[in-house]
């Protein structure tokens, strides 16, 4: 259990803050060094799975019991590329979601990302028994060149022998990225409108430096990332909300850094999508809410349930071989929990023990991978 003190230091971190205060530099580790509260205890204080949340996963499970019957996708695109604002709002229910977002319009319909590869797209939906929409393809073979195609055009022959061999698996030449690890926890700590402020600042760094080829290619990929960054808004603004500016609450913490890992895997279809180290965050917006009485231990495992119940629903539009090699259909949506900091102080907090806990609460699943 926490020492009689702690409640006092938690209102102390946080006195004068200001969500997104950190003018300085982009600094989450900063953030999480001066406010987070190790703990050492027990479980007790766990709360089980509500009627709400037991509810909202069994629908899911019917959805899921579905997709085995079928052996396949319950439902994907054939003529919608897939963007971070391609969808609008998609629920599971809506009057009981506590953590709203979903990668298309529907639980379990899996959006289309042709950007990595066309012909894995296409190989995909005839393995499904569809077509892809010929416009589709002709765009993404012709005019807009993809992953895949730049993959194959750097192989040397020798690779591509190999590949052709079976030596090599290929893997992720057909897709967008190998693993993509970002830090989500950045939208939530300072709000979009600061992050875009943040790039701007970098590109309008850059102006007085020579137009040299890595010099022009950081001012394209900012461009890029402020473009990003704003889409963010507008699909958070699909589902009514604002994560301009930065969370308040541990509930939209915890929305706010979901709705920035929704946009990564409506957008990039990487063989391993991380969710990073999360949990050691957010906790310090659990236990700032509860020390307020502001939220209640069984309100904040409800938040952590239904986070982990969007993460469990992740899916890329994949063919049958890609599930064979790994035997299912995996996303390698990893969430990395505890371990010791450079100071020497845990980083297990009460939220790695509510992680844990939808093991018990939703049962085991491989999906987030918890490490």
């Amino acid at each position: 259990m926490y020492k009689e003190n702690d409640i006092a230091k938690i209102n102390a971190a946080w006195d004068g803050f200001v969500p997104g205060d950190w003018k300085a530099n982009v600094d989450v580790r900063d953030f999480i060094q001066k406010n987070y509260m190790p703990y050492e205890g027990d479980s007790d204080f766990l709360a089980g799975a509500t009627e709400r949340t037991k509810d909202i996963w069994a629908q899911v499970l019917e959805l899921m019991k579905e997709e085995r019957r079928l052996q396949g996708p319950l439902d994907f695109d054939t003529d919608l590329p897939s963007s971070t604002t391609a969808h609008g709002a998609g629920y599971i229910n809506k009057s009981l979601e506590r953590i709203v977002g979903l990668q298309t319009d529907a639980p379990l319909k899996r959006g289309m990302i042709p950007n990595a590869g066309i012909r894995m797209v296409e190989a995909s939906c005839e393995a499904y028994g569809r077509e892809l929409d010929p416009t589709v393809k002709d765009i993404f073979t012709k005019y807009r060149k993809t992953h895949n195609a730049g993959v194959f055009d750097g192989y040397t022959p020798e690779m591509m022998k190999c590949r052709k061999a079976g030596i090599i698996t290929g893997l992720p030449d057909a897709y967008g990225r190998g693993r993509i690890i970002g830090d989500y926890r950045r939208v939530a700590l300072y709000g979009v409108e600061f992050l875009i402020a943040d790039k701007k600042a970098q590109k309008a760094s850059l102006d007085a430096l020579n137009m040299t080829e890595e010099n022009i290619r950081l001012r394209e990929e900012l461009s890029e990332q402020i473009r990003a960054l704003a889409d963010m808004v507008t699909m958070a603004n699909n589902y009514g909300f604002d994560i301009s500016k930065p969370a308040v609450t541990s509930q939209e913490a915890v929305q706010w850094t979901y709705f920035a890992y929704l946009a990564a895997v409506k957008s990039e279809n990487g063989a391993a999508m991380s969710f990073g180290r999360v949990s050691t965050f957010l906790d310090i917006y659990f236990e700032r809410d509860i020390a307020s009485g502001t939220i209640t231990e069984e309100f904040a495992q409800e938040l952590i349930d239904d986070l982990v119940v969007k993460l469990r629903m992740v899916r890329f539009l994949r063919t049958p071989d890609y599930d064979d090699l790994f035997s299912g259909d995996p996303t390698w949506v990893t969430e990395s929990i505890g371990g010791m900091g450079e100071d020497g102080r845990t980083l297990v907090t009460k939220s790695s023990f509510r992680v844990l806990n939808t093991l018990y609460n939703l049962g085991a699943a491989p999906e987030p991978n918890l490490t």
